[in-house]
């Protein structure tokens, strides 16, 4: 149970919710978008997140197409990670989101909001990143589609009134060779010790991963790394691991160098799958 009252809208069109976004927070309301709901629900029953409005996105025709089109494919903000799964359009996300939380939360976690929640794996923008995926933003200004990369830092860097609307992948990307990998401390459903999602392309590999720090990420250095014609393997893998990003995790899940441990196992795998 939600330990505060609130007012909720759906409006049936963006313009009505960025509309209802500012004029909520002229009042102070500090209203929030909403989409599966299931993170703002959890925080909030912590009391790690309060608002006085939210704002659902479901209404919103846009935020629910899921669709190839000019060859692209289109997923709506809103479109929930069973749809994905189900449809299959990109078989590595459909692979990916799978593994995140039972199917029973995948029928209410939404692609937009596993982007964007602040929970630290959101694992969905790895197959995103890999593809070069460019997302569609709804600002107070209007539409705006970008490079996902390029708006994500650690996490997606979205100014206040705006929301996702929707994802675009290339068609290029849906059919590539790819892998997924994925470790848990002990059940298949579980938040990951490491997740990682790649692709081959132009003889290339393109890698992401999740859990080994504190953020999702994909590096060009690695990625360097990981495709030079030279090395042996040990070798890519030795420089991937001593060129991760950040501090690598030890939390309850597992230590640092466990992490390191799996990371080197799971990079035997990927590149024996793309390589090979």
């Amino acid at each position: 149970m939600i330990p505060f009252d609130f007012e909720y809208y759906k409006p049936d069109t963006i313009e009505e919710a960025i509309k209802l976004y500012l004029d909520l927070s002229i009042k102070g309301n500090k209203p929030l978008y909403y989409g599966g709901g299931t993170e703002i629900i959890s925080m909030a029953r912590a009391y790690n997140v309060y608002t006085e409005a939210v704002i659902d996105i479901k209404g919103i025709a846009e935020c629910n197409v899921q669709e190839l089109k000019n060859n692209k494919l289109i997923i709506g903000a809103a479109v929930t990670l069973t749809q994905i799964a189900e449809a299959n359009l990109f078989p590595l996300l459909a692979l990916t989101v799978q593994r995140i939380a039972d199917h029973t939360v995948q029928d209410k976690i939404t692609l937009g909001g596993n982007i964007a929640g602040t929970i630290i794996y959101r694992e969905a923008v790895l197959p995103l990143l890999v593809s070069n995926s460019e997302v569609v933003i709804a600002t107070p200004n209007g539409i705006k589609q970008v490079l996902l990369k390029d708006i994500f830092d650690k996490r997606i860097k979205l100014s206040s009134g705006e929301f996702i609307v929707s994802i675009v992948i290339d068609n290029h990307f849906l059919s590539l060779p790819y892998c997924h990998v994925k470790r848990t401390k002990s059940d298949k459903i579980d938040y990951p010790l490491i997740t990682l999602a790649a692709l081959k392309d132009n003889n290339g590999i393109n890698i992401a991963f999740s859990g080994l720090c504190n953020y999702p990420f994909r590096s060009s250095l690695i990625e360097g790394y990981l495709n030079d014609p030279n090395p042996q393997n040990k070798i890519k893998i030795n420089n991937t691991i001593d060129n991760i990003p950040g501090s690598i995790l030890t939390d309850l899940t597992g230590s640092a160098n466990f992490r390191k441990f799996m990371l080197q196992r799971m990079l035997i795998e990927v590149l024996k799958k793309l390589e090979g």
